[in-house]
């Protein structure tokens, strides 16, 4: 969201956080303006198809609360926030969850002041600004691959149409893409700085001053963390890969992720209680542990070093299964796990 536009990414994302660009909006005009509401209201119905024939429409969006809040927040209400989440970004690896909340925020409408009348999550964006950078510089499949027999590529055993596979988190680009658009997804760069007291920690710096793609990039993530995307098990995967099959129509797009007659990937909130304090319990891991882990993923490196030991992974993917494992059992403690979104997600850019 900035004083003079609007701008949205439209995401896509599949099995093992792979995930496609789908589009690119510039609505003109700024809060200020009633019109650029209406157009990011009409976005929320609007479907992209899909190469199989179906039709998917947003399930999640998360905006931007940094510019003219109160804006947003009386937007998102009026849209609901089932679909809509208001979000707010802090820097630092040192969060105990990429993506927290919500946390209910007052807001305003038709003039009056409506106490916790929205709700705010807190996105970690270097973390999520590290996980992309790592994504994009994965492998991928050459032309032989692509053309040649279904097999095992570096390990993964998920062959596509034409036999070959992309390995979980690949970034997938239209070739509509502009130059200043990828300029924008890698506008910033991961250093090292020294604080007043003399302590090393990594920040994430501009190269050049335009970096709207990757905020919109880092949102659209936590969107679909929101959504439940990292913690889908594989029936709700088949699920939405089913309705990708289905024939497209106005009123049933494909996409859903509560559809009618499919029960909650919800447990009563009791055993969830239950069954997270087992998690923590069973899991050895501490604070430090995870921050130390995190700052390693960053960095490239497979050795975490922390509480006066070294600890080294077989790989980056073992790595964060482990920052993963840490982050469930911390997400499963503040709220039951969420049903919503795959399709596309977006935000507004400051």
């Amino acid at each position: 969201m900035q004083k003079d536009r609007i701008e949205v990414d439209v995401w896509a994302w599949g099995r093992g956080l792979e995930s496609w660009l789908v589009d690119h909006v510039v609505i003109e005009g700024g809060p200020d303006r009633h019109d650029a509401w209406s157009e990011l209201t009409a976005l929320l119905d609007k479907s992209w198809p899909h190469e199989r024939g179906a039709h998917l429409r947003i399930a999640r969006l998360a905006i931007d609360t940094g510019y003219e809040a109160p804006a947003v927040y009386s937007w998102s209400r009026a849209q609901g926030f089932g679909q809509v989440s208001p979000v707010k970004g802090v820097e630092g690896f040192n969060r105990s969850s990429p993506v927290s909340g919500p946390t209910f925020v007052d807001a305003t409408e038709g003039g009056k002041r409506l106490r916790r009348g929205a709700r705010l999550w807190t996105v970690a964006v270097s973390t999520f600004k590290a996980e992309t950078y790592r994504f994009l510089r994965l492998a991928r499949p050459t032309e032989e691959d692509m053309a040649g027999p279904s097999r095992q590529w570096r390990g993964v055993s998920r062959p596509n149409a034409d036999g070959a596979a992309f390995p979980p988190g690949s970034v997938h680009l239209p070739h509509w893409v502009e130059n200043e658009w990828l300029k924008q997804l890698v506008a910033e760069q991961l250093v090292t700085v020294r604080t007043k007291r003399g302590f090393a920690r990594l920040e994430w710096q501009k190269l050049r001053e335009r970096n709207e793609a990757l905020d919109c990039r880092v949102y659209a993530r936590a969107a679909a963390w929101i959504a439940g995307a990292d913690r889908w098990p594989d029936e709700k995967w088949r699920d939405l890969e089913d309705q990708l099959g289905a024939a497209p129509t106005d009123t049933d797009p494909a996409g859903q992720i509560n559809r009618p007659g499919q029960a909650p990937q919800q447990a009563p909130l009791r055993l969830a209680r239950t069954a997270r304090r087992m998690v923590l319990n069973m899991t050895d891991w501490t604070e430090t542990e995870l921050s130390a882990l995190r700052r390693a993923y960053a960095s490239g490196t497979t050795r975490v070093s922390y509480d006066g030991k070294s600890v080294d992974y077989g790989s980056a993917e073992d790595l964060l299964a482990r920052i993963r494992t840490i982050e469930r059992a911390i997400a499963g403690v503040s709220r039951p796990l969420p049903v919503a979104g795959l399709a596309g997600f977006s935000r507004g850019d400051r």
